[in-house]
């Protein structure tokens, strides 16, 4: 792949990045809902049209159910528009520079493995602890023995770009599976 578009969606902040053979051309924060727009300026920016994407990768979870949905319904409508292969990879390879921890609502988080359990049953100690789940726990956790970076460090953010380090192959946008690991809290109407 040449020119890749990556994208994650399933934490509290979205990130974007194009990369050019491999060098990252531009990275960009996003809320899930506004994505979109700013890829839109920030191939803008690197000088990339649309049309120039060989392929797209997407953050698949684990995270928010709607965030992830939107970020995979917001793949299928990107690869089919421009016909190109997607990949999905997961959110937690997004993150570099310590132990991923996601917000998984409901006082619980998501970690590697990947697991979803309560925080106060994450056995921390000397661990080097990122992510939102981390910042927003941050008091148990330290009293635990973890070590959390200051809750503006850019090492709490997915970082889009390294998804595409962990693509192992690339295909049709319908066969990305989001990685829930939890039913979701929406139930059917009876």
């Amino acid at each position: 792949m040449k020119t890749i578009f990556a994208f994650d969606t399933a934490t509290t902040i979205s990130t974007c990045a194009v990369l050019r053979d491999g060098t990252v051309l531009g990275v960009g924060v996003a809320e899930a809902r506004s994505v979109l727009a700013v890829a839109d300026s920030l191939m803008h920016e690197a000088g990339v049209a649309p049309a120039e994407l060989d392929g797209i990768v997407v953050g698949t979870g684990p995270g928010s159910f709607t965030s992830i949905r939107m970020g995979l319904a917001t793949a299928r409508g990107l690869a089919l528009a421009l016909d190109i292969p997607v990949a999905g990879v997961s959110t937690l390879h997004a993150f570099s520079g310590g132990q991923p921890v996601i917000d998984a609502r409901r006082g619980e988080v998501f970690t590697d493995g990947p697991v979803v359990s309560r925080p106060e049953d994450l056995a921390v100690d000397g661990e080097w602890l990122i992510g939102d789940g981390a910042i927003l726990y941050r008091e148990l956790f330290e009293a635990a023995g973890a070590v959390i970076p200051a809750d503006d460090d850019p090492v709490h953010l997915p970082a889009a770009e390294r998804l595409v380090a962990y693509v192992t192959s690339y295909g049709s946008a319908e066969a990305i599976e989001p990685l829930y690991l939890r039913p979701p809290d929406a139930k059917p109407s009876q």
